[in-house]
């Protein structure tokens, strides 16, 4: 959403919007002179878009239906549009590469984008995360038809793209309030497939079991089993990974990712398939890679010395948790690692409980907040305490996010922490990370 306001900012229109809570986001898009307020109040809309004339209203799905401003934009018949509509409107006229997937989207597509802003083609890109390279997740080139976008499958939102190339990084089961069973959900992936352009082409994650159509060329890729593309002769250093990229013409020698996390090499080893298919140089590849800060929220290092590390990721998913645990401890051996915690959505948190209790489970010690409920109602018996007696490692705590700090206060100081989640717990990275320098002291 974020990114679409700033694109038609760009363009010299007046944005307003309402979100649900002020954020550093926010904040930026206030500056850069979008009105945002953060009451559900008709009265709080800006004038100029109580008419109807001239106004195009986008909203997404994680709006609820009972929603007073809404309710009265469609009530008094306001050109309404969801996000990944415009989104595919702005892009029709354009070359699209589109990434979709369970998990890897946001920092798959920033690589791919970094890739190609760092070459001779360029590119336009609406990103679901915050570049740290760029400090934006809106990228705009004025001589580039290509358009990187993250094709979200929430609500089949990614059905109104019409791709040139895509990115499928995964479909482990999710969103299933939406599509109500897994086969539903993963037809949702054919369908997108099937929205690639003729004489286009997709490349796949190894292993996924869907039928592409036959007009598009398929590519598979892996972290470090055989496949069109993948990495070999991984090596961790000081919280970096060098390794080789092993592609249908030859080999890629001794790529650095200035980048951590063991599933980013598998989302770099996506990424620069796409960019050799569309064309991008080994040297371009080679330099790109060294250069990519990666997205902020995604395996992001808030504190790296020789008494604490702390990581702040955006995982929601079981598999994103299982995925950034083991990678620390790979990267950081023989530390004790701690996990806070915060579900997102009682709806996921219902589904998977049994599979975040085995990603959770990896940890040497366990922080779990409360559930943030986002866009849902409490689902009776779905909470952190069910979730926690399901998790096997006797170092687990059930705690408020408002006493955070103050559980972390009292505790040793931790080897490796990592914070996890999609809600709001980004709200306490900075006063965790205060809390851990005065320990330090």
């Amino acid at each position: 959403m974020s990114a679409l306001a700033r694109y038609f900012n760009s363009l010299g229109k007046n944005v307003a919007g309402y979100d649900r809570s002020e954020s550093k986001l926010t904040k930026e898009l206030s500056s850069e002179g979008i009105l945002i307020h953060y009451t559900d109040d008709v009265n709080l809309i800006p004038k100029p878009f109580t008419s109807k004339e001239n106004t195009l209203v986008i909203y997404t799905p994680a709006i609820p239906l009972n929603h007073t401003e809404f309710c009265f934009f469609k009530e008094n018949q306001f050109e309404l549009k969801k996000r990944a509509e415009v989104l595919g409107i702005i892009s029709r006229s354009k070359d699209v590469v589109a990434i979709a997937g369970t998990h890897g989207k946001t920092t798959t597509s920033t690589m791919v984008s970094h890739l190609l802003k760092n070459s001779s083609l360029d590119c336009n890109a609406f990103l679901g995360g915050i570049s740290i390279n760029y400090n934006t997740n809106l990228l705009l080139s004025n001589k580039s038809n290509y358009v990187v976008v993250e094709a979200d499958e929430f609500d089949r939102s990614f059905l109104h793209l019409s791709p040139k190339a895509a990115i499928i990084t995964a479909i482990d089961a999710d969103h299933l309030d939406i599509y109500g069973t897994y086969d539903e959900y993963k037809k949702a992936f054919v369908d997108f497939s099937e929205k690639i352009k003729d004489s286009g082409f997709v490349i796949i994650k190894n292993g996924i079991e869907i039928t592409l159509p036959s007009n598009i060329k398929k590519y598979t890729y892996s972290l470090n089993e055989k496949a069109d593309f993948y990495a070999e002769d991984i090596k961790a250093k000081n919280g970096f990974y060098t390794f080789n990229l092993v592609t249908p013409k030859g080999k890629i020698t001794d790529i650095k990712l200035g980048f951590p996390g063991l599933l980013n090499v598998e989302n770099a080893v996506a990424a620069m398939a796409m960019a050799l298919n569309l064309g991008l140089s080994e040297n371009e590849i080679k330099k790109a890679m060294e250069s990519f800060l990666g997205v902020k929220r995604r395996f992001e290092y808030y504190i790296k010395n020789e008494n604490v590390i702390f990581i702040d990721d955006y995982g929601h998913h079981p598999e994103e948790l299982r995925y950034t645990i083991q990678s620390v401890k790979q990267l950081f051996p023989g530390k004790e690692v701690t996990g806070v915690f915060q579900p997102h959505l009682f709806s996921r948190t219902q589904d998977f409980a049994n599979e975040f209790a085995q990603s959770l489970s990896l940890l040497d010690k366990l922080i779990l907040l409360d559930i943030y409920p986002a866009r849902e109602k409490p689902i009776p018996g779905v909470t952190s305490e069910m979730l926690l007696s399901k998790v096997t490692i006797k170092d687990k705590v059930l705690c408020s996010k408002e006493n955070l700090c103050k559980l972390i206060e009292k505790r040793p100081l931790p080897e490796v922490i990592i914070m996890m989640g999609a809600g709001d717990i980004d709200k306490y990275l900075d006063k965790v990370k205060h809390v851990l320098l005065n320990k330090i002291k």
